[in-house]
């Protein structure tokens, strides 16, 4: 079947079958489908592989070669399911804090080691902050630059060696992602006629 005609749609909770123009196969539930724009949403099985995960995809039907209805269903789709507004509210809050903490950093002249650094103990300890140019975890630890193990400072405690093992690791991590150097280029043989001029 080739993309909708008019007044053609899909049922929300169809299964269908798509082969994109680079000639994937995307194959799933239908979620969505919006016919002005053609655009279909499908609920895919896990690219992850973890089980109570499903990968949401946008298809733009333009660029879709075929499409197959599997399982059409014609009964009502069930209800959404409710939001939980306050969760919602919440992480987009921290998501805002995390990006002016960032933008702060950049601002504030901290090197890209100083800011992957931060980054890494924010994954792990959610209370750190910037103050000025030196990193202050759960107001116990201090980092300063150029952030190495040794350049954290607090009152000795399991806090303290808590960071130094994240930044030692983290340092230790980052050595390993980086690349082989590249092999030093030898000289090419001159030539008789380049021994010759220089001589």
């Amino acid at each position: 079947m080739a993309a909708p005609g008019p007044g053609e749609y899909f049922s929300v909770g169809s299964h269908v079958s798509c082969l994109t123009c680079l000639g994937q196969r995307l194959q799933g539930e239908v979620v969505a489908f919006d016919y002005p724009s053609k655009m279909l949403t499908l609920k895919c099985p896990p690219s992850s592989g973890k089980p109570n995960l499903n990968d949401v995809v946008l298809i733009n039907l333009a660029y879709v070669s075929e499409v197959d209805i599997i399982n059409d269903r014609t009964e009502t789709p069930p209800p959404l399911a409710s939001l939980n507004v306050n969760k919602l509210a919440n992480r987009a809050r921290s998501e805002k804090e995390d990006k002016l903490s960032q933008a702060y950093a950049i601002s504030a002249g901290v090197s890209v080691e100083g800011q992957q650094l931060f980054q890494t103990i924010h994954k792990t300890i959610k209370d750190c902050k910037w103050q000025e140019k030196n990193i202050i975890v759960m107001d116990d630890v201090v980092i300063a630059p150029p952030y190495q193990v040794e350049n954290c400072k607090g009152k000795e405690g399991s806090a303290l060696s808590h960071v130094r093992k994240i930044v030692e690791k983290h340092f230790r991590d980052a050595e390993g992602q980086k690349p082989a150097p590249a092999p030093p280029r030898s000289q090419a043989p001159q030539t008789q006629t380049e021994s010759a001029l220089s001589s």
